[in-house]
């Protein structure tokens, strides 16, 4: 008995040793070598990602939306804007008439003058285009003239910034997905960057993440997308998108996905999660993200509410 208790120490003894030897060396989680924190890299960008703002007269939208502006350029050094979709409240509902259009695109350059010192890049809301228009030779039917009204260059697209790529796609297609032009045209933009080339892409709609669960509103092609950033798992780092007004990260495969909530909130309204906080929808407070990207490739999203 004496002999089994004394093996037993020794045991023991043994695992402690090993435990200390093992753990005792692992850094502080707020150490400066923690693998979100790597030390030694260098801020290059810092980015605004403003999505589903649902601009109109109503609710003193406008001055809100101005001030919300104002308060982002007032408290970060930002170096342009990203801009998730949705800006207009809505063209898509069948009792949109062409005026209601014109008005709504007209507060929306008169907000974003308070920025027109800054690139704005976006992407295409499902409420954003006027499909009642009375035909399809009509110069605002459909995406071209959300096109010219937001002043990008296609309705998907991509541009580089300092050692940052950016992808901006149009999941406005069938079952919110990619059509097979605008799919191809991914496949290769991704295969023709060099290895290594940290790159963002936005969509209106979630391609993966919780709030589909909760609402719907993803993308359906989502797996093949997914497949696809595997494929390219050393460039693509962050995945944008808006929609579903709720605030959720997701990481898969290493690919950080960010439904960054809405700017208006619950759509400029008081809100229905009264416990929550004026302008909720459901858990999400109105709000904004901030990136900060890095020349590692590495990114940090921080959604930040503001209050009305």
């Amino acid at each position: 008995m004496m002999a089994e208790i004394k093996r037993r120490s020794v045991i023991k003894a043994i695992g402690l040793s090993a435990g200390t030897a093992v753990f005792g060396t692992l850094p502080s989680l707020a150490s400066e070598t923690h693998p979100d924190k790597p030390k030694g890299r260098k801020l290059v960008l810092t980015v605004p990602h403003i999505t589903d703002v649902h601009i109109r007269s109503g609710e003193n939208a406008p001055d809100r939306f101005k001030a919300c502006l104002s308060q982002i350029i007032s408290k970060h050094k930002v170096d342009f804007f990203l801009n998730g979709g949705d800006a207009i409240n809505d063209a898509s509902y069948d009792h949109v008439v062409r005026e209601q259009v014109i008005e709504q695109w007209s507060i929306w350059d008169d907000c974003i003058k308070t920025i027109d010192r800054y690139k704005i890049y976006s992407c295409i809301g499902n409420h954003d285009t006027w499909w009642k228009a009375p035909s399809k030779d009509d110069e605002m039917y459909g995406k071209n003239y959300v096109v010219k009204r937001l002043k990008i260059p296609n309705r998907y697209y991509s541009f580089a910034k300092k050692n940052w790529h950016f992808i901006i796609l149009d999941g406005n297609n069938g079952k919110i997905s990619l059509d097979e032009e605008q799919y191809n045209w991914l496949e290769q933009e991704l295969k023709n960057l060099p290895a290594g080339t940290p790159t963002l892409v936005m969509s209106h709609y979630p391609i993966l993440g919780t709030t589909q669960a909760l609402v719907g509103g993803g993308h359906s092609d989502f797996k093949k997308l997914k497949d696809l950033f595997y494929k390219h798992r050393d460039k693509v780092k962050i995945c944008l998108s808006g929609h579903n007004h709720l605030l959720d990260k997701t990481v898969y495969n290493g690919v950080l996905y960010c439904c960054n909530g809405a700017m208006s909130g619950f759509w400029w309204g008081k809100g229905d999660a009264e416990s929550a906080g004026p302008g909720y929808y459901q858990e999400t407070a109105p709000g904004y993200a901030i990136l900060k990207m890095y020349d590692d490739g590495s990114v940090e999203n921080e959604y930040l509410p503001h209050i009305f």
